[in-house]
This record gives structure tokens, sequence and C-alpha cells, in this order.
């Protein structure tokens, strides 16, 4: 079971394309697992990553099986089923110690931390030569290697096809909500754009026991779904609402006329990035959750009073205390996964996957493997 593996993957080539090809991943050298990928999440940042330095492989949302363990790793077994999440927080770093794991500088390469949260080097080899792996994961491979610190186990019971979304849409939109955002019970939200993240800061905020949900977006579609979540209230964008003036008297209005305690944008839209400060009531949160790139202008009296904007880093994630609550909360129907999965694929239909996602047909796909031995 550790010899080298032949797995089909997508490799991005840093020029906005990818193509399908074989990859070879070794055995796990100490502290790493092997694991057979089940299922893999589809993102918006994945398409993003298509213009990372390449060539890369592709995919950072996944679900497998231990399939090889290397020296040192406890107490993880070959057969068990686990859910790869690609914060890896050292423990040791300035931010870990502070609490901030998500923003370990281990993970982050930035500061002097030793070791690193990939796989050693050349652990997988593409045409004859090492291949990175996106967020040190690449989960859109049949087989991956990652640090053992990457890994959290999964309860029986719990589909794959679910549990794989958790590594990064559902962690962000409901970690933004709990552990960023703080919110209590009986406040106002209001989240723009009800994709995978949007529609986990809507389970968040219901998780919360917020007392007023709005859920807006362009697509009704969207909203029923977000209404099924946890929404209490919909707000239909307009197309020909340029200024946003009538939204924002909308959002407004639900908030009791001085607007929500907090406001999440989830759309990926530049142009949107700053629109929760006209939804927020003075003093209330704005969070951008999307990561959106490229430019956006900002009207400086949008900030006053004593708004906060932020743009956290995936819901200020700690695995270890927010993983077991998010599966503990999966199992008891509390978090709802199977809704939010809508459409499925295998691996060569990923660039139906992406297409999908980016005119918004699919809420949050999926790609699956072959079924679990």
């Amino acid at each position: 079971m550790t010899g080298v593996r032949t797995a089909l993957a997508a490799i991005g080539d840093g020029a906005g394309h990818f193509a399908l090809d074989a990859v070879e991943v070794a055995a796990p050298a100490h502290g790493e697992v092997r694991v057979r990928l089940l299922a893999a999440g589809i993102c918006h940042t994945d398409q993003a990553s298509l213009s990372w330095p390449g060539p890369l492989v592709l995919g950072h949302e996944g679900a497998g099986v231990v399939e090889a363990v290397g020296a040192g790793v406890t107490p993880l077994r070959i057969g068990q089923r686990v859910l790869l999440n690609w914060a890896i927080p050292c423990g040791q770093c300035p931010q870990c110690t502070r609490g901030r794991g998500s923003l370990c500088e281990r993970t982050h390469g930035v500061g002097t931390t030793p070791g690193s949260s990939r796989a050693a080097p050349g652990h997988t080899r593409w045409r004859g030569q090492a291949i990175e792996r996106s967020f040190n994961l690449g989960t859109f491979s049949e087989y991956t290697l990652v640090r053992a610190e990457a890994l959290t186990l999964l309860p029986d019971g719990l589909a794959p096809e679910q549990a794989c979304i958790l590594g990064c849409g559902v962690m962000t939109g409901v970690g933004a909500v709990l552990n960023v955002a703080g919110v209590q019970a009986g406040e106002s939200v209001a989240v723009l754009g009800c994709g995978g993240v949007g529609l986990s800061a809507i389970q968040g905020a219901r998780l919360a026991g917020a007392g007023t949900i709005i859920a807006i977006d362009r697509r009704e579609q969207a909203l029923a779904r977000a209404r099924e979540l946890g929404a209490t209230h919909s707000v239909q964008a307009r197309a020909d609402d340029d200024s946003h003036d009538q939204l924002v008297a909308q959002v407004r209005a639900l908030g009791q006329g001085r607007g929500v305690d907090h406001a999440f944008e989830a759309t990926a839209v530049p142009a949107l990035a700053f629109l929760p400060l006209r939804f927020a009531r003075n003093g209330g949160n704005a969070i951008q959750l999307s990561g959106s790139h490229g430019h956006a202008t900002a009207h400086l009296p949008d900030f006053m009073w004593d708004k906060r904007y932020q743009v956290p880093l995936y819901g200020g994630c700690l695995p270890e205390r927010d993983f077991p609550r998010l599966l503990d909360w999966a199992q008891r129907g509390e978090l709802q996964l199977g809704s939010m999965v809508t459409h499925r694929y295998a691996l060569p239909q990923l660039q139906r996957a992406l297409d999908d996602m980016l005119v918004g047909a699919s809420a949050k796909g999926v790609i699956l493997f072959e079924a679990e031995a």
C-alpha cells in the first residue's frame, strides 16, 4: 500500500486553463498521510487558482480515505475517512499563540517559523517534474499527500459529498458569523449573495439565534434555498437599481430603519465589496467573505459612524475547535449540507462544474470520485 500511486488530476497552467493528466504521488514520509479522494467541492477560489503560478494540482475542498500513513502519524489509520483542511496551524508562531491559527505564519509562508505546512518537496510529480498542490492539498486528484495535521476524522454516517464542502465554503460562512462577527441571539443579519458561502453564513446566523436574517440575491432560486436554510426575509436585487439605493432602503427598513447589526458580502463581485457598509447600522459590522480581487471604489462616509469593515480569512478557523462542532451540527441536522450540494460531477466534467458555478446554476457543486471500497 505504500508504493508510488498514479492518479488522474486537474493541472492548472497558470494562464487560466487546466488539463487532466496523470501525476505520481509518492509514499508518505514522516508526519505525512496519503489520501484517496472520495469527493471534492467546487469553490470560486478554484477558478481564481487557474491563474496562480503553474503548473499546479487544483482543488482545496475534499474528503477521502486514509490510504497510507508515514512514520510518526498517530492516531490516523488506513481505511479511516477524513476531511481535508488547508489551514494547518503550527501552534508556535505569533499568530497561533494569539489565537489566530487561520493566519498561521507557517501556513502562509511568512515570518521565521520553522517547518512547512506542505508535504515534502517532490511528493507529487507531473511529467517527471515536481509539482505543487493548491493550498497544499490539490483535491482535484484521485490521490493526494498531505501533512497529518491537515486531516480531521469524519464520523460514521456523514456522506463524503456533504463533508467535503466543510473544508472551505461552509467553514468560511459559518465561521465568519460565529467567530468573526460574533452574532448574538436576536440580532439582525443581512447576507448579500446566496451561493455556497452566503448560504453557509445564513445557516451560521440561524445557529447563532439571529432574529432577522435577510437573504439578498438577483436569483429567486437562490433566495428560495436561503429561505429553506434559515433566512427570515429575502430581497431580490434588481438589475436596474444601479445605485443600489432601492436595495439599501429595503434592507435598512427590515433592520427597523437603522440598518442591520451585521452585513456580509458573498458575491465575489469587486464592485459590491463595500455595499454591506450601507446595510449596517451605526456601530455595526460589514464583512466581506468572498475574497474578491481587483479594484473597487468606496464612499468614505459609508464607514461612519463606528462601523467595522473586515475581510476575514476562512471564518477565523481553528480546526480543533471548529470542525468537531461543524461535524456535530451536521450529524444532528442543525447544519444542513445535503440541500446545499445541488450538482454532482465526475472529474472529467470539471470545466462544466466551474461554468455552472460561475453562472450561478449551482449552489455547491461536488466532484465525485470512485465509490468507497
